[in-house]
């Protein structure tokens, strides 16, 4: 009996270290610090694919850009540097507008807008991503972008001359009608460029401004301005995939709905406290002027046509499909 027992268990520690051996493990660059909640969610995505493959497949994040620069991750990827990767989706408008459809100014500016706008455009922009050798996992919001700046602003006007922070098409194009000085900037590179002076004006969301401690780098002021709820999109090789048996690439679609449901709600919590946090810290959060509100309106008129000029009927399609549902 003891015997058997004994042998047991000897099978039972050679299978266990077998199927450790042959476990594939993925790395999966970031473009943003360990606590920041995307770079949480792609942890606790990779947990879970890791407990729902038995092991079989362990994810390893790499957050800060630490692997790859955030504007080199979703080549790394394509290219089969890593398997999966995750990136902001406007960042690539210029190879596609479909990838700026959630940058369309003041087009989708709450929660329940920004999640109907992304799967009103899910079937166009799964079919772009598989174009270039990528299969779409999931893909969470930022909370709306606002306006950072080191002074006060009260007018478009009063955007003339600074020198501001572009990641995508469409924040370079705003800098570009309002006067203003655009440019690339990485969010890992941002504390820095701002507290040397490379740029003095940022717009993202209020979880970029906590992240990278802006009230340290001379900004004073956060116009809430609600211009658009960027997205991080998470994108797997699609040779990587197609190498994958069924359950496991079950396993990662499954984890994907259930890290965007979670995601999703864990944003909507916590973009109350990015601001309270910010005004904590000596930021002067405010709603922007009736006339900075009324010039940035005009800047997102022409923005939306010309967006709509470059995605031609796909873009149509989606933007009058998206206008039905409100």
């Amino acid at each position: 009996m003891r015997k058997s027992i004994t042998y047991l268990f000897v099978t039972a520690a050679f299978a266990t270290a077998s199927a450790a051996a042959n476990a594939e493990k993925w790395d999966m660059p970031l473009a943003y610090p360990a606590n920041n909640f995307h770079s949480e969610n792609a942890a606790e995505f990779a947990q879970c694919v890791k407990e729902k493959t038995n092991g079989g497949l362990e994810i390893v994040t790499h957050p800060n850009g630490s692997l790859f620069a955030g504007n080199d991750i979703k080549r790394a990827v394509q290219t089969g540097q890593a398997n999966i990767g995750e990136r902001v989706t406007s960042a690539h408008e210029n190879e596609n507008a479909i990838y700026g459809v959630e940058a369309i100014p003041f087009l989708a500016t709450s929660f329940d807008a920004s999640d109907r706008l992304w799967k009103t455009a899910l079937p166009q922009m799964t079919k772009v991503l598989d174009s270039q050798n990528l299969v779409y996992v999931y893909s969470v919001p930022w909370p709306a972008s606002g306006f950072y700046t080191k002074k006060e602003i009260n007018t478009v006007d009063d955007l003339k001359g600074i020198k501001f922070r572009a990641y995508n098409a469409a924040t370079a194009r705003i800098a570009e009608l309002a006067g203003m000085v655009p440019m690339q900037i990485e969010a890992a590179e941002l504390s820095q460029a701002l507290a040397t002076g490379v740029v003095d004006s940022i717009m993202t969301s209020s979880t970029t401004g906590v992240d990278s401690k802006v009230w340290e780098q001379g900004i004073t002021h956060f116009y809430n301005v609600q211009a658009w709820l960027p997205r991080n999109t998470v994108f797997v090789n699609k040779r990587a995939w197609n190498g994958l048996d069924d359950d496991t690439r079950n396993a990662i679609t499954e984890c994907g709905d259930i890290t965007y449901e979670k995601g999703l709600e864990k944003v909507k919590s916590l973009a109350a406290e990015y601001l309270q946090t910010l005004e904590q810290n000596g930021i002067t959060v405010s709603p922007p002027s009736p006339e900075l509100e009324a010039g940035l309106a005009k800047l997102g008129e022409t923005m939306t046509a010309e967006w709509l000029e470059r995605a031609g009927d796909d873009g149509k399609e989606i933007i009058e499909a998206f206008r039905a549902q409100q």
